[in-house]
């Protein structure tokens, strides 16, 4: 057994302990850290918006929405403003400045965009979201949160965004599911809540509880099903992969807390591959090949649901033009009509790049995407050495932050990995915007806390 795995196991008890100790009731919890109101989006109970979006367009739904980030902002801008001085390991500042030099590309491409009203909006909102986070991650070294808690509650708000979605079905079932040929009917959530990601986001936390007894492992058990039921019922191919391709990561890592967790491991592996292989002499491979690729041909499947040839167009532009179409609003403009036959831009009738790398690309050029990357790979490069590292000077932190920091880079992998056919997760107003940045912005309230633990002379850097 390595070193950090018995280590854990063997102050998982007085950890435990610790971290039940802070807890902060709900609504006292979500009014300390209002950044978590973020991933409630909030819900939005109309059809996607039809027509032209490149320009502007305006309901009541989207002064909800665009009120509730501003109260959440303005809130978050009289605390900075308040405070004395904002304090910040090293560390996290160098990261920190990327996302705020992205910004700045985003407002430059006002000065070309095709739909300026929309660029220069979408912008404010991103600076808006970026000040909440950026003084959720400062406010955690006054006020230290329970990081544990941090990540329940994040399941919490995608169980009752999962539960709205339920309750709308049945009052009105166009604006959650979709009937989509050759996939039957698509449990998608609309512009409600993404069954594409916040049920996964619920079976990946539930998982992680289950396999390190972090709660009841009845409700853990039970939570998952939950998860892994609605994100069945959403019939994106795509994200089960992505979904598979994390639990096996989560479970790889916990088979390596010892032997027998490795022989129960194999045993599943095992298990499964004997009833794959039943099912498969019992249903036929046709027939299994039919459900998985929702009676899409093998073209179809190879061009991602014709996702590769937006994507080339796309680059071939930025080829020529390295400063990008413009936020938001370009990718709407240029080509629109062609994106719009594309079976993932018909069914979220947003168009554009279904990627979030593409639309980084397209939104802001290639420094753009260079600038994003950069800031995902010292993000997880920060997070995974704080996951494993410890000394005598920030043992006690880092009992604290074991677990929430490898749960929230499990959830970020899942972010990342699926954000390859999705571009929801860099266009604000969308949930799953808010959830990625809540999630970095956990890492990195995380890991700045054993930096903190660790240099108790020089603990931070005031800006």
């Amino acid at each position: 057994m390595n070193q950090p795995a018995r280590w854990i196991q063997s102050s998982e008890r007085g950890a435990s302990a610790v971290q039940r100790s802070k807890r902060l009731p709900f609504l006292k919890f979500f009014l300390r850290y209002p950044i978590f109101l973020l991933a409630f989006g909030p819900p939005v109970f109309k059809s996607a918006v039809a027509g032209d979006t490149s320009q502007a367009h305006f309901d009541i739904w989207n002064i909800i929405q665009v009120g509730w980030i501003a109260l959440i902002a303005l809130r978050a801008i009289v605390r900075l403003a308040s405070a004395k001085s904002i304090t910040m390991p090293r560390q996290v500042r160098s990261i920190l400045k990327y996302p705020i030099m992205l910004g700045f590309l985003f407002l430059l491409s006002v000065t070309y965009s095709p739909g300026r009203i929309i660029s220069a909006e979408y912008a404010i909102l991103y600076f808006l979201s970026l000040i909440c986070f950026i003084e959720f991650v400062s406010e955690v070294y006054r006020n230290p949160p329970n990081w544990m808690q941090c990540i329940f509650q994040l399941r919490l708000v995608a169980l009752l965004l999962v539960a709205v979605v339920f309750i709308t079905l049945p009052l009105a079932p166009s604006l959650v599911m979709q009937a989509v040929p050759g996939a039957g009917i698509r449990m998608l959530g609309g512009t409600v809540a993404s069954m594409a990601f916040y049920p996964e986001i619920i079976a990946i936390i539930s998982a992680y509880t289950f396999l390190y007894s972090l709660e009841s492992r009845a409700r853990s058990a039970l939570l998952f099903l939950v998860g892994l039921a609605c994100s069945l019922a959403a019939q994106t191919r795509g994200v089960e992969i992505t979904l598979l391709i994390v639990l096996a990561v989560l479970a790889i890592g916990w088979a390596k807390m010892g032997s027998r967790s490795a022989y129960l491991l194999i045993t599943g592996f095992v298990s499964v591959m004997l009833i794959a292989g039943v099912a498969l002499v019992a249903l036929g491979p046709e027939s299994i090949w039919r459900t998985f690729n929702r009676g899409q041909g093998t073209d179809s499947i190879l061009t991602a649901s014709g996702r590769t040839g937006v994507w080339a167009d796309q680059i071939g532009y930025c080829l020529t033009h390295p400063q990008g179409m413009g936020y938001i609003a370009g990718v709407r403009t240029f080509r629109r009509r062609d994106y719009s036959t594309n079976l993932h831009a018909a069914l979220t009738n947003i168009g554009g790049t279904d990627s979030a790398y593409m639309q980084v690309l397209v939104d802001a050029g290639w420094l753009g995407i260079a600038l994003y990357l950069i800031m995902l790979e010292k993000t997880v490069a920060l997070g995974w050495r704080f996951a494993w590292k410890y000394s005598p000077a920030n043992l006690a932190i880092a009992r604290e932050v074991y677990h929430p920091l490898r749960c929230a880079l499990l959830v970020l992998m899942f972010c990342l990995v699926e954000g390859i056919e999705s571009s929801v997760y860099v266009l604000p107003l969308f949930g799953s915007f808010y959830c990625q940045n809540i999630i970095i912005a956990i890492i990195l309230g995380a890991s700045g806390s054993v930096i903190v633990a660790s240099r108790p002379k020089h603990p931070s850097v005031a800006i």
